[in-house]
């Protein structure tokens, strides 16, 4: 019986992703400029991967579900139920929504509290497609730029003294208030919030136009997400995480966690991420997409952030790992020299994406953007069958 598979993934088109990385890392023809943000690999419903069997392709959460002890390991398959992590490719060439993630518990809440209204699923509206939590971790393929939590206060303070327009926001900060902040201007009316945002963004055109910032700077950011022509109304809320929100550079093969209760968004970049199999987001901004203020507002984590990024564990001489403190997944990346083979056993379902080079796992022949899986409780072995050092990102449940 086999223990190792190839996978096909499922790709995403959302109008931020880029049209370029994706469709050249997968060789995939991509002549009209279609937009390829995220490449999906794992067993959520809405888009699971296809496993290559002797059968046919068959959806891997249908196998999952027919075979679960098997595939993911008893105890895995008892505390889960099914694959517990998604993993991802990302190309973000426009800014993503600013957005938190639900904790478990509060998932599990709200969608029994939509399922009970009788909101359908695919809803517009919905804020709860599953019952599950979405922490992530990510690891950059190239530099990537993210808003990540709130700023320290003392800086904090600073940007809002600095900036003219902000500066009727000081005293409603207060002694350190992030919750007052943010909750008071998400609760302004259109007008109001557009008497602050508009000459902000007069001020973020003219410094970037006369070159005066780069991308440290949330002008850099405030004028990219409108293309320096400013709405003369219903001017975008999520402008103003660009200026209270942390702006964090990751280089490429560093990452960041990102846990329940964060405010957040991608600016750009290209990306590996891993989360939970969830695809719950409560947005604040930066979308035209559904924003339910007051359930954001009872999610996020008032507290500032001190940006954390993750350089890797090694973990023996062909891997190193990045550190995820939740029991859903895991991530490490695997380097092969020329010629080079690595041998291991896995304690879960486990999914090699390969990034770079020629590889051979078990029989299957990968190239860069292909992907292959291996079943719980199995040996397996990689060969780097290319001129060029190897490169694979594993997922796992810990």
């Amino acid at each position: 019986m086999n223990t190792a598979y190839k996978l096909q993934g499922i790709h995403r088109h959302y109008e931020w992703g880029g049209s370029a990385f994706i469709p050249q890392l997968m060789q995939v023809d991509n002549a009209i400029g279609k937009p390829f943000a995220e490449y999906w690999m794992g067993a959520h419903p809405s888009a699971p991967a296809m496993v290559k069997t002797i059968e046919g392709h068959k959806a891997l959460d249908q196998i999952i579900q027919e075979n679960k002890s098997e595939f993911l390991g008893a105890s895995i398959a008892a505390q889960f139920g099914t694959l517990p992590y998604l993993f991802k490719i990302l190309d973000v060439e426009k800014m993503l929504s600013i957005q938190v993630h639900p904790s478990k518990e509060n998932a599990e809440k709200g969608f029994l509290k939509e399922q009970l209204a009788g909101v359908p699923i695919d809803a517009t509206h919905r804020n709860y497609k599953d019952q599950n939590h979405k922490p992530e971790v990510m690891v950059a393929l190239s530099d990537f730029w993210l808003l990540h939590g709130f700023m320290p206060a003392i800086a904090l303070k600073e940007r809002l003294a600095s900036l003219t327009p902000l500066q009727t926001l000081l005293p409603v900060f207060g002694q350190e208030d992030y919750a007052a902040l943010y909750s008071h201007f998400m609760r302004l009316d259109s007008a109001a919030a557009d008497k602050i945002l508009k000459p902000l963004l007069d001020i973020a055109v003219d410094e970037v136009a006369a070159g005066k910032v780069d991308k440290s700077h949330p002008h850099w950011w405030a004028n990219k997400y409108y293309g320096g022509i400013i709405p003369a109304s219903n001017i975008d809320k999520g402008i103003l995480s660009i200026y209270i929100l942390n702006i964090v550079n990751v280089p490429k093969h560093h990452g960041v966690f990102q846990g329940a209760g964060l405010l957040h968004a991608y600016l750009e970049g290209q990306n590996i991420e891993l989360m939970a199999n969830s695809d719950n987001v409560l947005r604040g901004g930066l979308t035209p997409k559904h924003i339910d203020i007051e359930e954001l507002l009872a999610h996020i984590k008032f507290e500032p952030t001190y940006p954390s990024i993750l350089n890797g564990d090694l973990k023996n001489s062909n891997e190193v790992q990045f550190p995820c403190p939740v029991p859903d997944f895991g991530l490490t990346k695997i380097t092969l020299r020329p010629g080079e083979t690595y041998t291991n056993k896995t304690n879960s379902f486990e999914m090699f994406l390969v990034m770079q080079g020629d590889v051979q796992l078990d029989g299957i022949d990968l190239k860069p953007g292909e992907l292959a899986a291996v079943k719980a409780g199995s040996a397996y072995h990689i060969q780097s069958t290319g001129s060029k050092t190897a490169e694979i990102f594993k997922s796992f449940v810990p």
